[in-house]
């Protein structure tokens, strides 16, 4: 892949490579196989004729957006044979992602999770009109169907994905506020201050990949939550800190034990209380957290 901008191919790919980078990874969920479906990206791009290409954009999004799907149809064999729930892989993203409310919202943890529901297809409809507002007959010449079919796999996507993701947006101080709270709770090992601070019917989902230890299955409610946190990760030896970062978008916490990074927790809040928490542990998962990936959806 290009590094420095030497011809029209690459000018145009080095110019667009963050919103490719960021469709890729809205549909993966996968930083890896993001910059895979780039370096392939790349590839076909490279060899075409760039006089037929009226909008380069529009053209790389689409070469993308084929790409993805081939992958994402082989990553749906993957994850079937992962150990334990698989949560998406977390990116450090800058301030300016968390200011874009709609960027910060596509890419949040419990949104990328509903989006995991849906088909490739799907998924790829969905996020390229809802989160990148691409008109239909472009989605339709990326994905392969007409226009009339790929409006309604939107209306279908957008009513599966609108019954499961938050019912109001939450600002940023909200989270922030509530994430303070539990990490003040967790550091200190404070069962009262967990429970109020966590939905009682919170679900804390652990993703080790069989690389480190995590609950193999969803923990569901406050009072197995604090159990889970106080019985189980803080008497993991070593000093626990939580460090406030923002990741995808949204406030985080990078988890350390003894200074060493063990994983990354991000947060769902409604109403001023954690009704999710999202524990990314596989060490495979945790290279893109500690420096910025830049997203865009422009």
């Amino acid at each position: 892949m290009p590094e420095h901008a030497t011809d029209p191919a690459t000018e145009s790919f080095v110019a667009h490579r963050n919103l490719l980078f960021t469709v890729a990874y809205e549909m993966l969920a996968s930083a890896a196989d993001a910059e895979d479906v780039l370096q392939e990206t790349w590839l076909r791009w490279a060899g075409a004729d760039l006089e037929q290409v009226r909008d380069h954009r529009a053209y790389l999004v689409r070469i993308t957006t084929r790409q993805a799907l081939n992958r994402l149809r082989a990553l749906k064999r993957r994850k079937e044979a992962y150990v334990g729930p698989w949560l998406p892989e977390p990116l450090l993203t800058a301030p300016d992602v968390a200011e874009d409310v709609e960027l910060a919202e596509s890419l949040s943890m419990a949104l990328m999770l509903v989006l995991e529901t849906l088909s490739p297809t799907e998924r790829a409809v969905f996020v390229l009109r809802e989160v990148f507002d691409v008109g239909y007959d472009e989605i339709a010449e990326a994905v392969g169907k007409s226009p009339a079919a790929v409006r309604q796999v939107a209306h279908r996507a957008r009513r599966h994905v609108e019954a499961r993701r938050p019912r109001r947006a939450v600002s940023s101080d909200e989270t922030r506020a509530a994430l303070e709270s539990f990490r003040r709770a967790l550091e200190t090992g404070d069962p009262r201050g967990l429970l109020d601070v966590l939905a009682p019917d919170v679900v804390v989902i652990g993703d080790g990949g069989g690389l480190k230890n995590a609950a193999l299955r969803p923990v569901t409610g406050a009072d197995k939550a604090v159990r889970l946190f106080v019985g189980g990760l803080r008497k993991v030896p070593g000093t626990l800190t939580g460090e406030p970062t923002v990741v995808n978008g949204n406030p985080a916490l990078l988890v350390r034990l003894d200074g060493e990074l063990d994983g990354v927790m991000a947060l769902r809040v409604d109403d001023g209380r954690v009704t999710g928490v999202y524990y990314v542990r596989n060490p495979e998962k945790l290279s893109r957290v500690e420096s910025e990936t830049p997203l865009t959806l422009r």
